[in-house]
């Protein structure tokens, strides 16, 4: 089954569930809370051959971020949602669509990363760090781990695309109803939701930083 192959992978491979913790900004990240401002970032490269910045989505009415990677069989799992998501979101709508990865695992590096997003079709803007900063700054502790700016660049949402992994037992569609919500001018009912899949594996600053060299 479909569903238990992908259960059975994403422990083996150390899925994070994210726990409340005193200290905590949010319920479930370290770093920010629903109504912080976005962490910005800059000269990113994307898959398109392209430096990419927060600052170059300014006019968009609002920012999805989402924290993915080519190894984990969960961000695998949500790859056609999203991808559906940014058809319906990004031309009529004025969404902008951001996908991140952090990773340093080989079938991770950039070259690969244009290769999956072209076999895949990726709508949307495929960009990696190295440095790992972004998703330091980000809290980001998953793939995927989502996050939707609002037009003020400020934390609308964050957590996970949606409430499973199964898209036929789907009830709740966070991303979605957080970005309706901002585009109708008011605040997501949701703000925040307990992100599921493989952990970001972050190396020390001092070694993330020569890889970035």
């Amino acid at each position: 089954m479909f569903h238990r192959t992908i259960v059975t992978l994403f422990v083996c491979l150390g899925v994070l569930l994210a726990a409340s913790s005193p200290g905590w900004a949010g319920k479930f990240n370290r770093k920010l809370n629903v109504g912080d401002a976005a962490p910005t970032f800059e000269k990113l490269p994307g898959i398109d051959g392209k430096m990419h910045s927060l600052d170059l989505y300014k006019d968009s009415k609002a920012v999805v971020i989402v924290f993915l990677c080519n190894h984990c069989p969960v961000a695998v799992a949500y790859e056609q949602r999203l991808i559906d998501f940014a058809l319906e979101y990004q031309e009529t709508k004025g969404v902008a669509v951001i996908a991140v990865s952090v990773s340093h695992r080989p079938e991770d590096a950039l070259g690969k990363m244009k290769e999956h997003a072209v076999a895949k079709k990726f709508p949307f803007t495929y960009i990696h760090d190295a440095s790992q900063d972004i998703g330091r700054n980000y809290g980001a502790t998953a793939t995927p781990h989502v996050f939707v700016l609002d037009k003020a660049r400020k934390v609308a949402y964050m957590g996970a695309f949606d409430d499973s992994i199964n898209p036929g037992k789907v009830e709740t569609h966070y991303v979605r109803d957080a970005v309706e919500a901002i585009l109708a001018g008011k605040q997501p009912e949701i703000g925040e939701s307990r992100q599921i899949g493989c952990a970001i594996e972050y190396e020390k600053k001092k070694a993330a930083e020569k890889k970035s060299e």
